[in-house]
C-alpha cells in the first residue's frame, strides 16, 4: 500500500487505527516480557551478582535495565485497562473536527498516560534496589522475608478500603466524568489530561503493583494475574465492592503469614 494511500486510510479509519496500535503497543511489551523471562540468566546474572557482591552497589546499567523492565511491564499490565479512556477520547477529539482526526493527540494522551506510569516504574526500580541492597530481596527478585511479605500483603490489603483508593477509583471507572472535568485543549493540553489520568490509576494500582515482589517481579502468570485484577475492578458493575473484598481477603493472608512465621 503506497504511503499517501496508508495515510488517509489512517485518517479515516483512525479509530481502528487507535485500536490496533494499542493492541500493537501492548503485545510488542508482553513480547518483551516473555523474552526477558525466557533469558532470565541474564537478569538472574545481575542479581546473583549483587546477591553475593552486597558491598558492590548497583551499576547504572543495572538500574537502567531493572527501570526499563519496571517501566515495558507497566505499559503490559496497563495499557490494556487504559484503552476505553484512550477510544473515548478519540472520539471526542474527532468530534471536536481536532487536525488529525484525533491520531496525532490521542497519542499524546496516552504518552502522559504512560508517562505517570514511567515515573511509578522509577520509584520500583529505587524499591527494588533497597530490597536487594539490603538481602531483603531473593535472586528471582521475590521478598525473601515472609514478615515484610506478610505486612506488604496486609497493608496493601488496608489500603484497598481507603478513601483516597476508593476515590481514584471511581475516577478511572468513569472516563465520561474524567474528560468533562478535566478537559484541556491542544496538545499539551493532551499530554497533561492522560497524566492527569495516570496519575489518578497509580493512585488506585500501586500497591498492588508492589504485590509483584511476593509472586516473583518476572512471574509472568503473577503479572497477568494482577493486570486482568486491576482490569476487572475498572470494569465489573461492583469495582469498589470487589476491591474491599479483595482488600480484607489480602489483610487476612498477610495477618495468616506473619502469625505462622511466629508460630512455627
Amino acid at each position: 500500500m503506497p504511503m499517501r494511500t496508508l495515510f488517509e486510510w489512517i485518517l479515516r479509519y483512525n479509530h481502528l487505527a487507535i485500536v490496533f496500535g494499542l493492541i500493537g503497543v501492548t503485545l510488542l511489551a508482553w513480547t518483551y516480557l516473555a523474552m526477558a523471562a525466557a533469558d532470565m540468566s541474564s537478569m538472574a546474572s545481575i542479581s546473583n551478582a549483587l546477591t553475593m557482591e552486597r558491598s558492590k552497589p548497583w551499576t547504572s546499567l543495572d538500574f537502567l535495565m531493572m527501570g526499563t523492565m519496571w517501566a515495558v511491564m507497566m505499559v503490559a499490565m496497563m495499557l490494556p485497562s487504559a484503552a476505553p479512556m484512550v477510544l473515548l477520547y478519540a472520539t471526542v477529539i474527532r468530534k471536536q473536527g481536532a487536525k488529525g482526526h484525533g491520531f496525532a493527540p490521542t497519542s499524546i494522551f496516552t504518552s502522559g498516560y504512560l508517562a505517570a506510569w514511567g515515573v511509578f516504574s522509577l520509584a520500583a526500580t529505587v524499591m527494588q534496589w533497597g530490597l536487594d541492597q539490603t538481602t531483603l530481596l531473593s535472586p528471582s527478585m521475590v521478598i525473601s522475608s515472609p514478615v515484610l511479605g506478610g505486612l506488604l500483603l496486609m497493608t496493601a490489603g488496608l489500603y484497598q478500603a481507603t478513601p483516597l483508593k476508593q476515590a481514584c477509583l471511581a475516577h478511572c471507572r468513569s472516563p465520561i466524568t474524567f474528560l468533562s472535568m478535566s478537559w484541556r485543549p491542544g496538545r499539551c493540553g493532551a499530554f497533561f489530561m492522560g497524566l492527569h489520568h495516570g496519575a489518578y490509576c497509580v493512585g488506585c494500582c500501586w500497591f498492588l503493583m508492589c504485590l509483584l515482589f511476593l509472586g516473583g517481579v518476572m512471574n509472568l502468570l503473577w503479572v497477568a494475574a494482577i493486570a486482568f485484577y486491576v482490569l476487572l475492578e475498572k470494569v465489573v458493575p461492583h469495582g469498589p465492592i470487589l476491591a474491599r473484598i479483595t482488600g480484607a481477603l489480602l489483610a487476612i493472608s498477610g495477618i495468616g503469614i506473619i502469625v505462622l512465621h511466629y508460630v512455627s
